[in-house]
């Protein structure tokens, strides 16, 4: 009976013990298990780019442990890292069923992510100048661009750049603004002036700027400097080989390049002057612009030409205060006469230099003079203006004397037409049937109608303001030496009489005597 007693002892005291290890393995284990849940997927195993990265208990949780690995990537650089994340989760009953810790995911989530990275796009900054644009790694490299560009002019290193936002955009745009330095001095007796000392000071400051500054009394040198061009920065994300290092981008931004710009014709220029003055070939000169056919085109006051000059994409204008002695010129001096047309001009009195010595302020734009503003002068020896006078009334008009016709030769040197014919064409040629009609140029006094010689029958003609115009090889003359003709009245027929190779109308305009070339004065 004893024996029966201790067994059932023993029995229970097992049963004890294995109720307290199953409540321990309870505690332990049951938490990275999931609760069963009949007929919903309540364990997922979580791939990442065909990689496993763990198991979790909803595909909710794996987007967010997705969104945290990405973040912890993201804060590591300030740079936009693009990374290929294939994310795929797969789902399945289970009874019970073991998952990763969170941080255990995540963790490695970012060494597959790290592993799987495409490109790293780097921030940094565009830089850009009308149509031109630099991409540069830094805000201090931005800098750097931006005072490089002004060493060659601001060789004291006075002036800095400063950045700031542009308040004329909507978005954030930064633009610059150029300043001088300023030398802050702590004075030793620092006092404020106040009440009748501030008045004081004001009365003496009015006085000093009143007073006119002596030469020596000028701060010579650089005034005042700007960029030519505006200048846009903003923020942008590249890639390595998309950037500039800062010489590379001083050297785009500063490095001349031709740039087209519009020329007005000014009294008494020459398609040649303008090609040698602004260094442009005859040829390219023509090629830009579609109304000159050739050299010999005709061209008026305030024509606007295209011409080519060498600009570098941020140009830098500054201004210089000199003082130097120069000889100068006293500006003309018109009188005006009514009974003259313009065109006629006599000088009454010739002009001589006078010697000065001044303070100027120079405006130059990438190395060459725009302007120029006296500040002060003292004159060595006055100038003598030059004394010119010129008439104020408009001169008449002059139209072509024939309708239609092809202009077969033009004024100037050329081949002989014909034997006895001259090189040196003194008018122009239409090309057309003997007897067409030829009119007046102008209105004006016949002086000469009738035989010339190598003209063949001709007409001449006087004019109000002093030029002549002479039509030859006509076939038939309609007027008489003595006789007024209106502009654009009939006078003859044209032909093929004198030294001719063919029919046509040979046409001058003669001023003092002196032929010149009739299509520039032409309407």
């Amino acid at each position: 009976m004893k024996k029966i007693h201790h067994y059932h002892r023993r029995f229970r005291l097992s049963m004890m013990k294995a109720g307290i290890w199953a409540s321990l393995f309870c505690a332990l284990l049951l938490p990275s298990y999931v609760k069963y849940e009949k007929m919903e997927n309540n364990f997922f195993t979580v791939s990442l780019n065909g990689v496993v990265v763990g198991s979790v208990a909803s595909e909710e949780q794996a987007k967010n442990y997705l969104t945290e690995a990405r973040r912890r990537i993201a804060a590591t650089s300030d740079d936009l890292v693009l990374i290929e994340a294939d994310l795929q989760v797969s789902g399945e009953e289970r009874i019970w069923g073991r998952v990763n810790s969170m941080e255990q995911v995540i963790t490695n989530m970012v060494r597959v992510m790290e592993e799987h990275i495409k490109e790293t796009l780097h921030r940094s900054y565009t830089v850009k100048i009308n149509e031109a644009s630099v991409n540069l790694a830094s805000y201090q490299d931005v800098y750097e661009l931006l005072m490089q560009a002004l060493v060659p002019y601001d060789t004291q290193q006075e002036y800095e750049v400063k950045l700031v936002l542009d308040d004329t955009r909507e978005i954030n745009v930064l633009t610059t603004q150029i300043q001088k330095k300023e030398n802050v001095k702590i004075a030793e007796n620092l006092w404020l002036s106040a009440g009748i000392q501030t008045e004081l000071d004001s009365m003496y400051q009015d006085i000093i700027e009143l007073q006119e500054k002596r030469f020596e009394e000028y701060e010579l040198g650089l005034v005042d400097i700007a960029y030519g061009d505006k200048v846009e920065i903003v923020e942008a994300y590249l890639l390595e080989e998309e950037l500039q290092t800062v010489d590379e981008a001083v050297n785009l931004v500063t490095k001349e390049q031709e740039t087209q710009v519009i020329y007005k014709v000014k009294s008494g220029d020459t398609l040649s002057e303008i090609a040698l003055t602004n260094n442009i070939p005859m040829e390219e000169l023509i090629a830009i612009n579609d109304m000159l056919e050739d050299e010999n085109t005709t061209i008026r006051v305030d024509q606007e030409l295209v011409i080519t000059v060498p600009e570098p994409d941020l140009s830098v204008i500054w201004k210089e205060e000199q003082i130097f002695t120069e000889d100068y010129e006293a500006e003309i001096q018109y009188v005006p006469n009514d009974d003259w047309y313009t065109t006629q001009k006599v000088t009454l009195q010739e002009p001589s230099a006078g010697r000065r010595k001044i303070v100027a302020v120079t405006t130059y734009k990438n190395g060459q003079a725009q302007d120029r503003e006296v500040l002060k002068e003292e004159i060595y020896a006055e100038a003598i203006p030059k004394i010119v006078e010129r008439g104020t009334k408009i001169p008449p008009t002059y139209v072509k004397p024939v309708s239609g016709g092809r202009l077969s030769s033009r004024f100037g040197s050329r081949s002989a037409p014909t034997k006895g014919a001259s090189t040196n064409h003194k008018g122009v040629d239409w090309a057309l049937p003997i007897g067409t009609a030829v009119v007046a140029s102008n209105a004006g006094t016949v002086t000469k109608a009738g035989w010339a010689s190598g003209y063949g029958y001709a007409v001449y003609i006087k004019h109000a303001d002093g030029r002549e115009t002479r039509y030859a090889h006509l076939s038939k003359v309609l007027v008489k030496a003595g006789q007024t003709v209106s502009q654009g009245q009939r006078i003859a027929l044209s032909g093929n009489t004198g030294r001719s190779t063919g029919p046509h109308l040979h046409f001058e305009i003669r001023i003092n005597g002196v032929a010149v070339d009739p299509l520039k004065y032409l309407n």
